[in-house]
């Protein structure tokens, strides 16, 4: 978004954290595609306990709240999660009296709450303050679905004050034609080889339920042992995952796990794929409204999508018939309905212009960085 706002003639400012373990706690600017993007190291991962975490959110927010305010700005865009990074962008256009956007891509703290990760009542009430705060505070609020601009209305924000803007589709690495770099990723892996592939990219966190994926591939091997799954991503649940596998007796054999590999590397991946899978694991308000970047990665890249919960990108998939939405409690049914899939071949063959079609129009970035900037250029 930020690269087609400067092409559009915006100056952009970026200001995000580095969260490599470093003993400077400088701030470092570097101009990426014209973006003016300033750094503060933060360490920061997924290993890494809530508490350790919130330290981390509030400690980018005391620093990014001083640097947002020393650069002179028309407006301020402040994306969240975390949720605290509303402070920032609050001092921010405090200081300067310029409007706010918010945008919201969780809904926070709806979701630690109801995953039992947020239980101080004190905590809590904060958190709700906070988010009020921003709704508040914003100009205009942007949401990522349209079930949560339904849920940020709920809260007694203006309907005319939200606007949807989804993630878009980065066609320029995932819709790229990687066919001769598919045939090489294929011939150096002997597991793989012309063999059918499920695909999962992202973090293998608490919330996604990659577990889920392992009990799939057990069930698919007697099935069809010829189908080969893939998990490439890091996180907290990842050591767990890995022992689950080899408990099962699939890891290497027809599931294999890789770590988080570049953007460029992992658009092999997908593009190697026959399936991608979107997982997610608790309660509803989790994944009732996910936009995992996972999905528009694979729109781009004409792959279908199969999914364990019946959330907005499920759905999608379905209505667009691009994808489908397997049993979440069932692993055996699952695997069969995601086989029975995977044999359609007339099917499969249709996935890839109706996905392209889905790249270009409802997701296409342009289009959608445009509707950003209508949205900036209304509140200035």
């Amino acid at each position: 978004m930020a690269r087609r706002l400067v092409a559009a003639g915006h100056e952009v400012n970026l200001i995000t954290s580095s969260r490599e373990l470093t003993e400077s706690v400088n701030w470092y600017m570097t101009v990426e595609e014209g973006i003016k993007v300033h750094w503060y190291p933060v360490p920061y991962s997924n290993h890494m306990s809530y508490f350790r975490r919130i330290l981390a959110f509030l400690q980018f927010a005391v620093a990014s709240a001083r640097k947002a305010a020393s650069i002179k700005a028309d407006v301020i865009f402040a994306t969240s999660t975390p949720l605290t990074i509303v402070f920032p962008g609050i001092y921010a256009t405090w200081r300067q009296r310029v409007p706010l956007i918010f945008e919201v891509r969780d809904m926070w703290p709806a979701v630690p709450i109801a995953m039992g990760i947020l239980k101080n009542s004190v905590l809590i009430r904060v958190a709700e303050w906070m988010e009020k705060l921003a709704y508040r505070r914003a100009q205009q609020v942007v949401a990522l679905a349209p079930g949560m601009r339904d849920d940020i209305i709920s809260t007694g924000v203006e309907p005319e004050k939200v606007t949807v803007i989804p993630n878009g589709c980065d066609l320029n690495i995932f819709g790229a034609d990687l066919s001769a770099e598919v045939s090489d990723l294929r011939e150096r892996h002997a597991w793989l080889h012309s063999r059918q592939l499920v695909l999962f990219a992202g973090t293998l966190g608490r919330a996604n339920g990659v577990d889920y994926l392992v009990k799939v591939a057990m069930n698919m091997t007697t099935i069809d042992p010829d189908v080969r799954f893939a998990i490439i991503g890091d996180g907290a649940e990842r050591e767990r995952i890995e022992t689950d596998a080899e408990k099962s007796g699939v890891l290497d054999k027809t599931l294999f796990m890789f770590h988080s590999m570049p953007k460029e590397e992992l658009a092999v991946w997908i593009a190697a794929s026959d399936f991608t899978a979107g997982l997610f694991s608790g309660p509803r308000v989790l994944w009732k409204d996910a936009v995992q970047n996972k999905f528009f990665d694979s729109v781009s890249a004409g792959k279908p999508i199969v999914c364990n919960f019946a959330g907005y990108q499920s759905e999608l998939a379905v209505q667009h018939d691009i994808g489908l939405i397997i049993a979440s409690d069932n692993p055996k049914l699952a695997a069969t309905q995601l086989h029975d899939k995977l044999n359609d071949y007339s099917w499969l063959s249709s996935v890839k212009p109706k996905a392209k079609q889905l790249a270009v129009g409802d997701f296409n970035r342009d289009l959608l960085a445009k509707k950003l900037e209508q949205v900036l250029l209304s509140a200035i």
